[in-house]
């Protein structure tokens, strides 16, 4: 039986990829790199905003530590104005709450980043744990967070749904031993989720909670 469901935040419950878009072609630009487009944004997310700039920049950049911190500062602050929430979603998270699930996110974000923005969009007390990059746990796909995330709220990993849009959180699911589902609203295809061993697709906020109530 499932009483928890963990999300992924970025392509999952938000689409941010429009004000990461925005701050990491920022800092690109005040250190004289060439920008990147969105595109290249949405494919260079999901495991973290270290890689992120890693892979925005050249091979080898001299400057990454630099280019990192001022988009960690600068995304921390950001007012996320371009970013939004996916159709039926509140609706739907105020359901799962009502049938008692527990709600989680872990995300690949800086803890920081993510506090601000899950206030900005979410009711106080929506979701009972936030586990963001602290620097305490690997970013996914090791499962330490989801597994610390589980103990904090009195569960076993068995009891827990792991849903997420990327390749991390299929992955994350199952080394963590929990029930993956992959949303297709995202930032990943179908084939690129099926590549990274994801069985249970969800494409839009309704069906999630579909599959979620047989669950419980």
């Amino acid at each position: 039986m499932i009483k928890a469901v963990f999300f992924d935040l970025d392509g999952t419950l938000l689409n941010t990829i429009p004000d990461i878009h925005a701050c990491i072609n920022a800092s690109l630009e005040k250190f004289g790199y060439p920008t990147i487009d969105e595109a290249h944004t949405q494919a260079y997310v999901g495991d973290g905003a270290k890689l992120l700039v890693e892979r925005a920049l050249p091979a080898h950049c001299p400057d990454l530590e630099a280019v990192f911190a001022d988009f960690h500062a600068r995304f921390a602050a950001d007012s996320s104005e371009r970013t939004h929430l996916y159709p039926d979603e509140l609706t739907v998270l105020c359901a799962l709450k009502a049938r008692g699930f527990r709600l989680a996110v872990i995300t690949n974000k800086p803890q920081d980043a993510a506090d601000a923005v899950l206030k900005k969009f979410f009711p106080a007390g929506t979701f009972d744990f936030v586990g963001g990059d602290t620097g305490m746990f690997p970013c996914k796909p090791d499962p330490s967070l989801a597994r610390y995330a589980a103990l904090r709220l009195h569960l076993s990993p068995a009891e827990c749904a792991f849903v997420g849009d990327g390749e991390p959180d299929a992955r994350v699911a199952q080394n963590a031993g929990m029930y993956g589902i992959s949303v297709l609203w995202g930032y990943r295809t179908r084939g690129q989720l099926e590549g990274a061993g994801a069985t249970v697709f969800a494409d839009s906020f309704l069906a999630l909670q579909k599959i979620l109530e047989k669950l419980c």
